[in-house]
């Protein structure tokens, strides 16, 4: 037990999600575009979800975790939500009326659902469940094309950037036709995600049809190509008419036999990408993605919750609500000790809880060292407050350090167990911060069956 030898390799975490048994594994020969830094996987095979999983994924669908809502023929609303395994995902609710055919819903939903690309925002389920039809995929934290083009705050998009966005799109669009799919509804910004590393990627509901009384029809007919307005044929070159609104307008002609193929598109674009070692959280100017460890198979405490989801707000409101009561025992002062150097060490740490408690980390960095450094008290407590500030400080290596001292007072408290996890993590050590997980998750279990 405790921090030992480390493994620098992240390992893809496999989803056990509560769904029912039917599931579906498909691997595409092109399941991956142009390698850009920050490229991950791990996608869950398409299931079938229950309609009690998605209710308590969505807080039962609670207007708090609505990210988007649409649609005036098939009004639809997407909300955010979180798994059991603490998986986040992304659920399209229908009106009742926008699929009266289950069948057809379902049928619909598997075709999308056996695609699998980095460019795209999978789809990883459905429900249906009487008059219930609801997607479920990949959440894409990052918010829209158009949120980043539009509504920018700070800084808007590099051209470096924007062309990486074409090309990926582009890829994405070719994967899809050459998978048999060429058909993508309403193909604009709003339609272009950006997941937990800030790479783009093509939302899969677009590739889904919105249905009512069995007659298929695009969501926005401004973004649809004539021939499928006139005689509903299915152009395996659509998604180029759609892509023209985004960036693409040289490229595009109104007749279909003008247009260049996906494939044209991408070698077009590809030559263009300047900055393919640039991370892309950077040059979208959002925080680097820092991966959680995974929720190991015990019930968590709450300290043990706050460690799985890195939440260091919710870790400091725990440690200043425990105070010192984890310290009983570990310290046994005789008459003699009680001295001025004593008197003076409990008021460094007493003006360190202070400063703890009013989140006032560096100060309470400096007065918690006083205290440890003088060494006539040692207290786990202390130490564990001292490396949640300089979690709170960015600087995990000591925090690693004095969540270690913690376990060397105090051999079988999860909290010090706990704390190291979260520094691993923040270390990218993710395989030893999971093991760390479970070994404080294994102390609170036998505690509480003694």
């Amino acid at each position: 037990m405790g921090c030992c030898n480390s493994c620098f390799s992240k390992e893809p975490i496999s989803d056990k999600d509560n769904v029912n048994a039917k599931t579906h594994r498909h691997s595409p020969s092109n399941g991956k575009g142009a390698a850009f830094a920050g490229d991950n996987g791990g996608v869950p095979v398409f299931s079938e979800y229950s309609l009690a999983d998605l209710k308590a994924a969505t807080n039962t669908f609670s207007s708090e975790f609505i990210v988007s809502e649409s649609g005036e023929k098939a009004p639809n609303v997407v909300y955010k939500g979180r798994l059991q395994n603490r998986r986040w995902i992304a659920v399209k609710k229908f009106s009742k009326m926008a699929w009266p055919d289950p069948k057809q819903f379902a049928d619909e939903a598997w075709g999308v659902g056996k695609l699998r690309h980095n460019r795209v925002a999978n789809l990883i389920g459905y429900c249906c469940d009487g008059d219930e039809r609801l997607l479920v995929a990949e959440y894409m934290p990052n918010d829209t094309l158009a949120k980043h083009l539009f509504h920018w705050e700070n800084q808007t998009i590099e051209w470096a950037m924007r062309l990486r966005v074409a090309l990926c799109i582009a890829e994405a669009l070719d994967y899809c036709s050459t998978e048999g799919r060429p058909l993508y509804h309403d193909l604009n910004a709003y339609r272009v995600l950006f997941d937990e590393n800030g790479d783009p990627r093509l939302s899969c509901f677009g590739l889904m049809k919105n249905s009512r009384d069995g007659k298929s029809y695009s969501t926005n007919l401004a973004y649809t190509p004539p021939e499928y307005l006139r005689n509903g044929n299915n152009p395996l070159i659509h998604d180029f008419y759609s892509f023209k609104p985004i960036y693409i307008r040289s490229f595009l002609k109104y007749e279909p036999r003008e247009r260049p193929n996906t494939k044209d598109l991408v070698t077009t674009l590809a030559p263009l990408q300047n900055k393919p070692d640039v991370p892309s959280y950077q040059m979208l100017g959002i925080p680097k993605h820092e991966e959680a460890p995974a929720t190991p198979p015990h019930p968590l405490s709450p300290m043990g919750d706050a460690c799985s989801r890195m939440d260091l707000t919710a870790i400091h409101q725990i440690l200043v609500m425990t105070h010192y009561k984890d310290d009983e025992g570990t310290n046994e002062l005789s008459f003699q000790e009680w001295t001025q150097q004593m008197r003076d060490m409990l008021e460094a740490r007493k003006r360190g809880d202070l400063a703890f408690r009013d989140k006032d980390f560096r100060t309470a960095i400096d007065c918690y060292s006083q205290f440890i450094d003088v060494g006539t008290m040692i207290s786990p407590t202390v130490y564990a407050r001292r490396s949640l500030c300089h979690l709170m400080c960015d600087q995990p290596d000591a925090a690693l350090r004095d969540a270690m001292q913690a376990q060397c007072v105090y051999p079988d408290w999860s909290t010090a167990f706990y704390m190291q996890a979260v520094a691993l993590a923040k270390l990218d050590m993710h395989k030893d911060a999971v093991d760390m997980l479970n070994e404080a998750a294994a102390l609170e279990d036998k505690k509480r069956a003694k």
